[in-house]
């Protein structure tokens, strides 16, 4: 079928047909158009959702991420990111494979059609025009004919007439004559004019028009087909992502699928667990006996409860009700550090030092005051009188957290279990900074060996000092990693344990502490409203039975060091709580001078003591020293 014999007759119709046509591409590319905007700002949607919800970083949400349950979150994430990308390829595609591909061809169509539709109505207007002359022409033709009939019935009627002259009638006949001849030559030219317009009719018509419908139609067929294409590309850039956006689904899925519900629980025991023994039974109380009460050692756990009665010091109680004591080094320290220094710290003046330079002036050395030992529970009630007590653990731990503002440099202030963790995760840290440090060192040592070699590629001594750079920060990394592998070693217990002295030292000072603490909360009970009452504490008396303390406390860590001291002379300690040295020898400062002119020392976990702060030159760590400050703040 074809358009020029089948719609000879229909060139406005087939005008209105086209541009309809180009009008529906037009609008099928407005669609791709804007289904491309909606992929974009689908895919942008998606991106930040993804992003919202990603863990920021350095934040407590990275510690999360851990647990398989958030890891297939964060895969999810991932994955909805890249599903995202996959909605931009489509956005892409379409626009380069659609949208612009038929931006243009609709250009080239509307100019093809001008062209085609402009033959068209110049093929029109010249069959018109023919069609005008041979109209003429018959007009002129029917016209002389009917002048040659009127002239003919006027020469018979001049004829016929016996009053007109002859002259008249050869008139008459003559213009017969000539209108008959006009006719006849209109006839002729008539006749031709006809047979022209006959002849370019059939070729308007059998020729010339259908060869400008058939390209028409080729025309439309061609944009039938085009768009057609476009909605194949339409499908087939969707169906080339699918399998994309498919692994990612399947990505998604095998992430929950990788969830582990007794890994994650494990996760969390690891995470939170102490490392403390629960708490043992408690010690019944009778109150029936004529005698003071005091503060069991397992009572401590529960001073914040019902305010129900709390046991005495009276028997053993193995199980040690000691978690946040134990989880809290720091106020270990400082009450230790408190008690200790009253108990043992000697109460006279430290000597002066002595005139000479050289110790060998003075044979014996400059000699320690002698002083009366006192009894215990004399040294503790002077403790307990000395300065304003505080009142309970809670205040001291509330008081901690905000004056303090970073834990101890060993984490003695973690859990056993947390602390080992984190000691494991610096000497890792660690380790990776050494491995750093010693590949840029390799890096640099090959550099010096090229320009040994090729000196017009360089100095070699020019790297000498980073080198000598690097070998510094490595040992010192070093040194850090034997320091926190110690303190590792310490916790998983693979040290030596430590001697009879430092334990029951040991023993007697968390003794001490746990007494001063108790004491607190039995005063609070003791008085009608449950306050605190200052006169009936300073009345108590505690007696404590050095026995009971040897095998409750006998794990406890000796004070940690807070720098180290030099020995500039030699010192015999000679009385209870000092401790000789020589000159030149090097010890650790467990306790600053606190104004009485005396230095606590130690030597090694069992020789510790106090030296004049005169004899000793003292070297504090920064760290350390902070950290002690804020105790003794709290402590006043």
């Amino acid at each position: 079928m074809s358009w020029g014999t089948e719609l000879w007759d229909q060139f406005d119709n087939l005008e209105k047909h086209t541009q309809w046509g180009i009008d529906v591409l037009e609008k099928y590319i407005k669609f791709v158009k804007e289904r491309t905007e909606i992929e974009l700002s689908y895919a942008k949607q998606l991106r930040n959702l993804s992003k919202k919800y990603q863990p920021k970083k350095n934040s407590k949400e990275e510690e999360e991420y851990r647990y398989t349950s958030t890891r297939a979150f964060l895969a999810t994430l991932n994955e909805m990111n890249d599903y995202a990308g996959q909605h931009e390829v489509i956005s892409e595609n379409m626009t380069s494979l659609i949208t612009g591909e038929l931006t243009r061809y609709v250009q080239e169509l509307k100019q093809e059609r001008k062209s085609h539709f402009h033959d068209g109505r110049k093929a029109q207007q010249h069959i018109e025009t023919c069609w005008k002359q041979l109209e003429a022409s018959k007009r002129r033709f029917e016209r002389d004919c009917k002048e040659a009939d009127r002239a003919q019935q006027y020469f018979e009627k001049m004829d016929a007439d016996i009053n007109v002259t002859k002259a008249d009638v050869e008139k008459a006949r003559q213009q017969a004559q000539l209108r008959h001849q006009m006719a006849e030559d209109s006839k002729a030219e008539y006749s031709s004019t006809l047979q022209k317009f006959n002849s370019e009719q059939h070729d308007h018509y059998y020729t010339h028009i259908p060869n400008i419908f058939q390209k028409i139609q080729e025309m439309e067929e061609r944009r039938i087909v085009r768009i057609g294409e476009s909605m194949k590309t339409f499908a087939e850039v969707d169906r080339q992502v699918i399998p994309i956006i498919g692994k990612c689904l399947d990505e998604i899925t095998k992430a929950a699928e990788s969830i582990d519900h007794k890994n994650d629980s494990q996760l969390v025991i690891e995470a939170f667990k102490s490392g403390f023994e629960p708490p043992g039974d408690i010690d019944f109380e009778d109150f029936t006996q004529p005698m003071k009460r005091t503060v069991s050692e397992s009572s401590l756990s529960n001073s914040r409860g019902d305010g129900k009665s709390e046991p005495k010091f009276g028997g053993k109680s193995k199980g040690k009700l000691w978690p946040f004591i134990k989880k809290n080094k720091i106020i270990e320290t400082l009450l230790g550090t408190k008690l200790m220094s009253l108990l043992t710290s000697p109460h006279q003046p430290p000597p002066p030092p002595p005139a000479s330079a050289s110790p060998s002036a003075v044979p014996n050395g400059p000699q320690s005051p002698k002083q009366q030992k006192e009894p215990l529970s004399h040294r503790f009630n002077e403790f307990m009188t000395s300065k304003p007590k505080i009142h309970c653990f809670r205040s001291l731990k509330r008081g901690l957290s905000l004056k303090l503002g970073a834990g101890p440099e060993d984490f003695s202030n973690l859990p056993p279990e947390q602390r080992r963790k984190k000691l494991q995760q610096k000497v890792d840290e660690l380790n990776k900074d050494i491995q750093k440090e010693m590949d840029q060192r390799d890096a640099l040592t090959k550099m010096k060996d090229v320009y040994i070699k090729n000196p017009q590629m360089g100095d070699a001594a020019s790297v000498d000092h980073r080198l000598a750079e690097l070998g510094q920060n490595i040992e010192k990394l070093r040194l850090e990693v034997q320091k926190f592998e110690g303190w590792l070693a310490e916790v998983e217990g693979r040290l030596p344990l430590r001697t009879d002295q430092a334990r029951r030292q040991s023993g007697l000072y968390e003794a001490q502490n746990t007494a001063a603490v108790n004491s607190c909360a039995q005063d609070r009970e003791s008085s009608p409203d449950g306050s605190y009452t200052e006169e009936q504490s300073q009345e108590t008396e505690m007696k404590v039975p050095a026995t009971d303390f040897d095998d409750e406390f006998d794990d406890e860590e000796p004070l940690p060091t807070i720098g180290t001291c030099k020995a500039l002379y030699t010192f015999e300690g000679q009385n209870e709580g000092t401790i000789s040295v020589a000159e030149g020898e090097m010890l650790y400062v467990i306790e600053e001078d606190k104004g009485d002119g005396w230095t606590r020392i130690r030597r090694n976990e069992d020789e510790e003591g106090y030296v004049p702060t005169s004899y000793v030159e003292v070297y504090l760590d920064k760290n350390a020293k902070d950290v002690y400050k804020s105790l003794q703040k709290i402590s006043e």
